[in-house]
């Protein structure tokens, strides 16, 4: 008999648990569903708010304009690309984070090391020339079609600068197997297509 009362409270204390767990499991998958529906009408709402600033600027050799700021690139170890579209070496950066564009080494929406497809061997040189102002649709158009797992890297972007940056930087598109490049030398990419797939 005592046994049995044993095996009883125990199997009662197990079921209560169980139940327990139950419970929260599913109180737990509920909100975690509603978190997800209420942060996907977030984005979608954000989405059609959300508008890159398309800047098309003037050669600063040209106009009359001053730009007290630059953003750029950072990065590089001799080179570096400024919002602006320039590329310069390291030592023509100015104190404003422009690149001096009278300096020798300084050119402006360069795709040198730049495939047709986009794909570059340079991250600098990916940069400019992805900031040159005839690719606005090819980048508005892979806006538009960015997959749901990149739409929230993108709409974190506030400008064009800001989107070729981050196209830029190798993904998962650029490597095969998650451990090699599909094509270690064009792996920086603002096109809409990956690297095409070099033959091992």
């Amino acid at each position: 008999m005592k046994v049995l009362r044993r095996l009883l409270r125990k199997r009662w204390v197990l079921g209560v648990v169980f139940g327990l767990s139950l419970i929260y499991f599913l109180t737990s998958t509920l909100k975690q569903e509603e978190r997800t529906i209420r942060d996907r009408t977030l984005l979608e709402v954000r989405d059609s708010d959300h508008r890159i600033p398309w800047k098309v600027r003037f050669n600063l050799g040209n106009s009359s304009r001053q730009i007290t700021q630059c953003r750029n690139s950072i990065q590089g170890k001799t080179l570096l690309t400024d919002e602006l579209g320039y590329v310069c070496e390291r030592n023509d950066l100015l104190v404003n984070g422009c690149c001096n564009v009278n300096a020798p080494s300084s050119r402006q929406y360069i795709c040198k090391s730049c495939l047709a497809n986009g794909c570059c061997s340079i991250y600098e040189y990916c940069v400019s020339c992805c900031l040159q102002p005839d690719k606005q649709l090819l980048l508005e158009r892979f806006l538009n079609r960015a997959a749901e797992g990149f739409q929230n890297l993108f709409t974190a972007v506030e400008d064009h600068f800001e989107l070729c940056l981050a196209k830029c930087r190798t993904s998962s598109q650029s490597v095969q197997h998650e451990n090699t490049y599909r094509n270690p030398q064009a792996k920086y990419c603002y096109g809409e297509s990956p690297p095409e797939l070099l033959p091992v």
